[in-house]
Formats: C-alpha cells, sequence, structure tokens
C-alpha cells in the first residue's frame, strides 16, 4: 500500500456532490452505507487523489477549503464553467464553490 491522505467533505447529497466534482476529473470510487436509510459515505477519487464525502453530520465541518493542483489549470477553469483565473505569487489558480458550500481552489505552479 501506498502512504496517502484522504481528506473528508460533509456534504448533504453524496451523489449531487459527486456529480459536481466530475467537472474537476473525479469519479466515484466506492459508496459505504450501515443500512438503505442511514446517511452514504462515498469516495472519489482522480489519479493520486482521493476524496471523501460524507452525509454523516458529525465528520466534517460544511465550509471545509482545499487547494487542489492540476497540471492543466486551464481545462479545469474551463471545465468548471470558464471561471476566471488569477496569478499568484505561487503560480495561477482559481476558486469554485461546491453545492454544499466547500470551497476548492485549483491551480498550478509556475513552469
Amino acid at each position: 500500500m501506498t502512504e496517502r491522505l484522504a481528506p473528508i467533505l460533509r456534504v448533504r447529497d453524496a451523489d449531487a456532490a459527486a456529480t459536481w466534482y466530475a467537472r474537476l476529473g473525479f469519479a466515484r470510487l466506492w459508496e459505504h452505507r450501515f443500512a438503505p436509510d442511514l446517511p452514504r459515505y462515498v469516495g472519489i477519487g482522480r489519479p493520486g487523489m482521493e476524496i471523501h464525502l460524507s452525509e454523516h453530520a458529525g465528520d466534517a465541518r460544511p465550509g471545509t477549503l482545499l487547494y487542489l493542483y492540476v497540471d492543466d489549470v486551464d481545462a479545469a477553469a474551463a471545465a468548471c464553467g470558464g471561471v476566471e483565473i488569477a496569478s499568484q505569487d505561487w503560480g495561477r489558480d482559481f476558486e469554485v464553490t461546491d453545492p454544499d458550500g466547500n470551497r476548492i481552489r485549483v491551480g498550478t505552479v509556475p513552469s
């Protein structure tokens, strides 16, 4: 096993959240639910990255901020509806907010 980190984001609807994150290249990896009427816990990922989406109220705080490094920030911005990319000292990036208020900064390091 390779060690890795998987941040947990609080979401109201894991299906809607997984669909939203697909625009950033994430695909559903797995889903867990203790019983049919209980909240879902869903893993999404893209190469080298994994995020857990939890409908469980105590798992994470709404409004979390993640920074996602990508190779092609222009393509990611286009996939998010053509949001504006800012040039920063640390590289070029943009910020989007998922349906549950979690903020995702997407950027690339300067070449």
